[in-house]
């Protein structure tokens, strides 16, 4: 069947009615609401005046994915949604959410986020700060025991390695920047990150630091063995730290990872397919999951009818274990757009949102300036990262339109960004493996930040 068909089966059968309201500080358009708006696919046209986007420019961004990734096989689907205001300026699903079962994308279709789990955890850390439960250069030893005698790594490996004393100890700050010497062992290597096969890596292995087989507890306290890879704060390396602020947030709580998201986050936003594993009831609306083959057709690596993910995890991954819908993480990007909260409920005050995605990297330094060469989602240049998010600090730099704006992405290529300069918020959802396979960020950049007309 035909891309643009399928479009149309999407947005017919199974796509929500938006309400539209008067005043351009209020949700607009929410996505998934009822109301008398019109479908997807008209809401640039109702809402051009309301977003200052111009319509016609946006539909560049259909126009766009329909020739270079869904008529030619490229992915299986996608659905973007953009907001500006808090009022929906596009809106619009593509392609086949399982191309095996020749099922249409629809606008609910539940997705693996894998790393755009990292934000959500930071939050739900952050929460437990405003509770003055922990300041963010408190050691982390100071809660979890077991890291009080770590070493950092100097030469060697295996019996014969070198280590020193760290000149500081990793503190909360740098779990939540990817700054404490951690590292994410070999279990990158897969997605593209070079494999060099370090000596801490391999202790990684060795000591069976992994997110399989364990509860948060005992990871934590097996990472406490391993030596750092680098004196915490002197370089910045993408890693299993925010899994390490997943067990903090246990710790700090007394309650288990999901069950401190759902109560703090999920149900307070409406989050309400957010979660660590697909419901039976809701399998039917999971994507699958799909890797670009070396003769650029598409392998089903996770179908949704026998995956890992239709049943609840020992490991509760703060780093990369949810699974949830476009309208469920635009929810959550609103959230903090508006400066903590929505629809009433307040998730984290607004200082504290902006403390969020400004740049922690000491002497305000850049990625390029700090960055261990391994897989990350994002660029380098021109680029920091806060507390669970990167940011564009210099567009220039980082060669594209847009500064200011704050975001990550996940390893089957989702994304998404807010931009507290322009009051925009971007999320796009699709299930390809690797993340870096395609730029997605880049070219949807273009085609909507050339669209604002005011």
């Amino acid at each position: 069947m035909a891309a643009r068909a399928l479009i149309a089966i999407c947005a017919a059968d199974r796509a929500p009615q938006f309400a539209i309201a008067a005043a351009v500080s209020a949700p607009i358009l929410m996505p998934g609401e009822q109301g008398a708006g019109r479908i997807m696919d008209t809401a640039a046209e109702n809402n051009g005046h309301l977003t200052g986007l111009s319509p016609s420019r946006l539909s560049r961004i259909g126009d766009h994915l329909n020739r270079n990734y869904i008529d030619n096989g490229k992915i299986a689907g996608c659905q973007v949604l953009v907001t500006r205001h808090g009022a929906v300026a596009y809106r619009q699903c593509f392609g086949q959410m399982d191309l095996e079962r020749a099922r249409p994308m629809a606008p609910d279709a539940i997705y693996r986020i894998y790393s755009m789990t990292k934000p959500i955890t930071s939050a739900a850390l952050m929460t437990l700060y405003e509770k003055g439960l922990f300041q963010l250069d408190d050691p982390v030893s100071r809660f979890i025991p077991e890291w009080r005698d770590q070493r950092v790594w100097r030469a060697g490996s295996g019996e014969a390695m070198e280590t020193e004393k760290p000149k500081r100890p990793p503190t909360m700050r740098d779990m939540l920047c990817h700054t404490g010497g951690l590292t994410y062992g070999r279990a990158l290597v897969a997605l593209g990150a070079p494999d060099d096969g370090h000596p801490v890596d391999l202790e990684y292995e060795r000591h069976g630091v992994q997110r399989q087989g364990v509860d948060l507890r005992e990871f934590v306290r097996r990472m406490g063995r391993i030596p750092l890879r680098y004196q915490p704060g002197q370089r910045w390396m993408y890693s299993l730290s925010t899994d390490v602020c997943g067990a903090l947030v246990e710790i700090l709580s007394g309650k288990p990872l999901d069950e401190y998201f759902q109560e703090t986050i999920f149900d307070p936003l409406g989050m309400k397919d957010t979660a660590f594993f697909v419901a039976p009831e809701k399998s039917d609306r999971f994507a699958a999951n799909y890797q670009r083959r070396a003769d650029k057709t598409l392998k089903l690596i996770d179908d949704p009818q026998n995956s890992s993910f239709a049943r609840k995890p020992q490991f509760l991954s703060g780093g990369g274990g949810l699974t949830g819908t476009i309208d469920d993480y635009w929810r959550f990007c609103e959230m903090l757009r508006r400066g903590g909260a929505l629809d009433g409920a307040r998730i984290l005050g607004p200082r504290t949102v902006a403390l969020m995605h400004r740049n922690h990297l000491p002497g305000g330094k850049e990625l390029t300036e700090m960055a261990i060469d391994s897989f990350s989602e994002t660029s380098t240049d021109g680029v920091g990262f806060g507390l669970g998010f990167a940011m564009v600090l210099d567009s220039v730099r980082a060669g594209g339109l847009g500064q200011g704006d704050y975001y990550w992405g996940g390893a089957a290529s989702t994304i998404f960004w807010v931009d507290p300069v322009e009051d925009i918020t971007v999320v796009f959802m699709t299930q390809l493996m690797p993340s870096g396979t395609f730029n997605f960020r880049g070219q949807l950049r273009n085609i909507i930040y050339s669209a604002i007309e005011d």
